[in-house]
């Protein structure tokens, strides 16, 4: 309880987060926005430095660690239909950034979705207010 972990989300999901443990799951993934992220502070001063933290890239492109991912998801305890799923899409859809999103996506919302008790709430934030959507009460069954 009231702990903050740094890292990777999927890793910390795994390594330290119990099943059906989480209440309430706030979801903002990165939206592939082709843009790096800097994490923005001031000195002692009060003035920004000349260089910033860099918090993360939001590119995706398919990779190594992206088929790593999507074979992950071929054995258990991932079920059959997730990766039958991403395998009908990366069919349409071919090994594109779209694609390496959707994989970095799939693999940790199961994850998440192991974690969240059966009367767990999840709220996921899209970077476009027109497809926001906002899952309160949801029901995990």
């Amino acid at each position: 309880m009231n702990k903050l972990f740094y890292g990777d989300n999927l890793e910390v999901l795994r390594e330290h987060i119990a099943d059906e443990s989480v209440d309430l799951v706030y979801l903002a993934p990165p939206f592939n926005s082709n843009r790096a992220y800097n994490q923005i502070f001031k000195d002692e001063n009060g003035e920004y430095p000349p260089s910033q933290i860099k918090a993360f890239d939001d590119t995706w492109n398919w990779s190594d660690d992206s088929e790593e991912a999507m074979w992950e998801m071929f054995r258990q305890p991932y079920p059959p239909q997730l990766f039958q799923t991403l395998e009908t899409f990366r069919k349409a859809l071919g090994t594109t950034d779209m694609m390496a999103n959707l994989v970095m996506m799939a693999i940790r919302l199961w994850e998440l979705r192991r974690v969240m008790k059966d009367t767990a709430s999840m709220d996921l934030h899209c970077d476009d207010p027109r497809f926001s959507l906002h899952l309160i009460e949801m029901r995990v069954n």
